[in-house]
């Protein structure tokens, strides 16, 4: 069994990349190591954030360590809230304060849906080495209300192209198979087993 930890201290994602690695894996995450230091997301992309947290967890952890940094980018709001969409209600939002946000915002707009994109960017390290990064998205549209309970963020809002349910309210085996965390976690087990 292959053992991975997840930069991160989100439970949701945890749980999300473990189902999709499959029973292979050993996943934990930073909630497993209470004395990791927390990384400054201060990056203005996904891939420099997502670097910052793998390269710096890597330096305490010896094994393999997956970061990523994703979010929603809404083009009808010129991209946002893009790498701010954890923290875009303010720095301690949590994902309700989060959507409330951009429903606020896109309510303000013409329109019942817009085009959108969760976009995702995640790195491998060990030692304090960059191993590789790693890109997956998924076009869709977004919504200015929340529709179903699965799912975490704002996957109640979004609706992925070809389908007329949000994330929020598809099997999470549907959304998996779909979503931009499954399509760059799909290009790490590949670069993992090449």
């Amino acid at each position: 069994m292959q053992t991975l930890l997840i930069a991160t201290r989100n439970a949701h994602k945890t749980r999300e990349i473990g189902q999709v690695l499959g029973s292979g894996w050993r996943v934990s995450d930073l909630l497993d190591l209470p004395h990791s230091p927390t990384i400054k997301e201060t990056g203005t992309t996904f891939e420099e954030n997502a670097i910052l947290k793998a390269v710096a967890i890597s330096r305490v952890f010896t094994g393999l360590v997956l970061a990523d940094d994703s979010g929603l980018e809404v083009d009808a709001l010129g991209g946002v809230p893009g790498v701010k969409s954890a923290r875009f209600a303010g720095k301690n939002a949590d994902d309700a304060a989060n959507r409330r946000e951009l429903i606020k915002r896109l309510r303000k707009l013409q329109g019942t849906e817009f085009s959108a994109r969760f976009s995702c960017v995640m790195v491998l390290a060990t030692q304090g080495e960059l191993r590789g990064s790693f890109v997956g998205t998924v076009a869709g549209r977004v919504i200015p209300e929340e529709r179903g309970s699965e799912g975490f963020g704002y996957d109640c809002m979004f609706i992925p192209q070809g389908y007329t349910e949000t994330f929020g309210e598809l099997q999470p085996e549907i959304k998996n198979s779909l979503s931009h965390r499954g399509r760059a976690l799909a290009k790490v087990l590949e670069f993992l087993r090449s």
